[in-house]
């Protein structure tokens, strides 16, 4: 369930996300000590992995060892992604309190992701969110694709709302809105965020935006301008949908810290300590990073 109201929360899904096209695989020891640099940075929620097909993305093959190695230290912080009833069923194994769901309000997209239309994606999810919520998880639901799509091009409002509308009437208590293909900007966000939170104001509402066009901190403003208290990030700006052809860069932890931090809003992350997690992930993926902090950290000039 989302945070209060008025208390922000970043979700890093480096883990996640952001590993989950990268071709070098990360060892399950890495991805332990990366999970350790977030947490004592003071991240909140850190997605940790997704229950599926690892044939189909084999660098999330061990989320299920890697939460047994969190163990306890993940009991109200480690969350993962799950699409469909397998992958519910080996998450409620592993003991996870916190769990997203998600579907996409594109046809095509939907099908590359999960073989099924996003009619047929949508039909399976309230039953797999009634089994989490009796299982006693806390559940979040996303809508991909919630901005526009680059199969589709633009996705009507009445397609996402009422993909919205279903959700919440499972029992979700947060809506997640992605920006899967980096399409949105600060004024559609303020409109479909102004439409859900009108039409749905008692749920939850977190975006999840993509840096693909440049625009990942304004649509990050935009939201928040307009009432969002929790986003999605990935330390090091890595990341994207291996479904989307050219759907690469989250906005960076470090950067959303940054710029909130700027503006006097207290996020309860050590930066520098951050960017330790960002220097570790530049090492294994061994290459620079898009995020843009670690290096103005680095020179010594955060404070010019």
């Amino acid at each position: 369930m989302q945070e209060a109201t008025n208390q922000l929360l970043l979700e890093d899904e480096s883990l996640r996300d952001g590993l989950q096209q990268e071709k070098c695989v990360l060892t399950t020891s890495d991805k332990l000590t990366l999970f350790h640099l977030l947490r004592a940075a003071g991240v909140k929620r850190i997605q940790v992995g997704s229950f599926v097909n690892p044939k189909v993305v084999p660098q999330m093959a061990d989320t299920a060892d890697l939460f047994k190695a969190i163990g306890e230290e993940g009991k109200d912080i480690a969350s993962a992604l799950i699409l469909n009833e397998k992958g519910l069923e080996r998450a409620i194994n592993c003991g996870i309190s916190h769990l997203s769901m998600s579907v996409s309000a594109s046809d095509t997209h939907s099908l590359k992701n999960t073989q099924k239309s996003a009619r047929e994606a949508l039909e399976i999810m309230p039953p797999l969110i009634s089994q989490a919520l009796a299982s006693g998880l806390k559940v979040r639901a996303g809508i991909q694709c919630a901005f526009g799509c680059v199969y589709e091009g633009h996705i009507d409002e009445s397609r996402v709302m009422a993909t919205a509308s279903k959700l919440i009437q499972a029992g979700a208590l947060e809506i997640n809105l992605a920006d899967t293909t980096g399409m949105a900007t600060p004024k559609t966000v303020r409109i479909l965020v102004g439409k859900i939170k009108k039409e749905f104001p008692t749920a939850g509402l977190s975006l999840h935006l993509h840096d693909t066009r440049g625009l990942g901190l304004a649509n990050m403003l935009a939201g928040y301008e307009v009432g969002v208290r929790c986003f999605d990030v990935c330390a090091g700006g890595i990341g994207g949908c291996p479904f989307v052809k050219g759907a690469a860069g989250n906005v960076p932890t470090e950067d959303a810290v940054h710029m909130f931090e700027a503006m006097g809003v207290h996020t309860g992350i050590d930066l520098k300590m951050l960017c330790e997690a960002v220097s570790f992930l530049e090492q294994k993926l061994n290459r620079p990073l898009p995020g843009r902090m670690k290096t103005v950290i680095n020179s010594g000039c955060s404070n010019g």
